[in-house]
This record gives structure tokens, C-alpha cells and sequence, in this order.
């Protein structure tokens, strides 16, 4: 069977649906709600980001949504730890994936960057 490939772009959609999906599993206790107000915040956003990107108004404006995007995948990142660690969800191994996928969408992001740089030096 062949792996399916996809665009930042729709990686970047199903990483938010993975988030949201992820959130919805979160206790409803004082600490689960905030953890997921912060993950929702900081794990949809940059889908969005990216398509401020793509409509920059020049290379600079490009370059720093796609900066946006890269912070908040740190956030979310940083906070996909926490509820591991805590744990607070049942089986925090589950995170293991998103945390990879986390990390794999930040070295896209700072590779389309640079090359948005590069191109426009030439």
C-alpha cells in the first residue's frame, strides 16, 4: 500500500484536527480545562497562520507568520509535554504521535522559511 503525502497545508489541517480531537479528552477538572483552553488556542493556530502566509503582503510579512506558526507549535508542544507528564489523559503514550508530528511540522515551518529567505536574495 502507498503512504499517502501531503502539503504543509493539509498536514497542518489534520495536526488541528488531531488537537481538537486530543483536547476533547482532557478532564473536566480545574487543571484539564485550562490545559485545553491553551492547547485549542495555541494547537488550531497554525493552520490559520499559515494561510496568512500565504496571502503575505512580502517576503518579511512571510516570513514572520510563518514565525507565528513556529511559536505556537513550541507552545503546543509545551504543553502536549505537561499532559503527558501530568498524565491527564488515560493512555498519555497516545501523545507520543502528535509530539512527533509536532516536532516534524516546526522543521518544515523553519525550512520553508529559510527558503523563502534564500529565494529572495537571488
Amino acid at each position: 500500500m502507498k503512504k499517502q503525502t501531503y502539503g504543509l497545508e493539509e498536514r497542518l489541517l489534520e495536526y488541528s484536527v488531531k488537537i481538537i480531537k486530543t483536547v476533547e479528552r482532557l478532564p473536566n477538572t480545574k487543571t484539564g480545562k485550562h490545559v485545553a483552553s491553551q492547547l485549542l488556542r495555541s494547537g488550531t493556530s497554525p493552520y490559520p497562520n499559515h494561510g496568512e502566509a500565504q496571502a503575505a503582503e512580502s517576503p518579511k510579512d512571510f516570513i514572520h507568520k510563518l514565525r507565528i506558526s513556529l511559536k505556537e507549535l513550541r507552545e503546543t508542544q509545551r504543553w502536549l509535554k505537561l499532559s503527558q507528564r501530568v498524565p491527564l489523559i488515560k493512555k498519555p503514550e497516545l501523545l507520543s504521535d502528535i509530539l512527533k508530528e509536532t516536532e516534524e511540522l516546526k522543521f518544515s515551518l523553519r525550512v520553508s522559511k529559510r527558503l523563502k529567505r534564500n529565494a529572495n536574495k537571488c
